[in-house]
């Protein structure tokens, strides 16, 4: 219990009543004590680390009460560098009528990662849209995919 507590605040799940006087011999969470997980459902699957780890989130679509609804976006993950968000590059091309031809455009996006992941620069990842988390943040990793080449630039297509 104490290697979950690193935030001033103390952490718990909603929804699950696991305190100093429940169960003195009960289990820590994940290791079949209580622990709430859900399916976000649209065919994405709760990762193992989500149901069996031991970490709190208050974000995270699969151990809390984050819905996710909205557009699912994907894209390549760009930056790591914030507490639990990354930042998610989308490259799409835009057709300019007057030359009937298309230019390339990227645009980026803030998304909550749940520490049920781990992402590195460069994995493509899947975001799914729910409440606002933050002041920018509206998105929620779903998945997660390994990067392929290491090559640089628009690689969307």
């Amino acid at each position: 219990m104490a290697d979950m507590q690193n935030e001033k605040a103390y952490q718990r799940q909603l929804g699950v009543n696991g305190g100093m006087k429940a169960n003195k011999g009960a289990k820590a969470p994940g290791h079949s004590g209580a622990r709430f997980s859900c399916n976000v459902g649209l065919g994405f699957k709760t990762p193992r680390a989500a149901i069996q780890g031991t970490y709190i989130d208050k974000k995270c679509p699969f151990t809390s009460n984050v819905s996710i609804r909205g557009r699912i976006l994907s894209g390549i993950v760009r930056s790591t560098k914030m507490n639990r968000t990354l930042i998610v590059r989308r490259d799409y091309l835009h057709y300019i009528k007057k030359y009937q031809r298309y230019e390339k455009r990227h645009s980026n996006f803030p998304a909550h990662v749940s520490p049920c992941f781990r992402v590195a620069e460069g994995d493509t990842v899947v975001c799914g849209q729910c409440r606002p988390l933050s002041k920018t943040v509206r998105f929620n990793v779903l998945k997660v995919a390994a990067a392929g080449s290491g090559k640089k630039g628009f690689l969307g297509f």
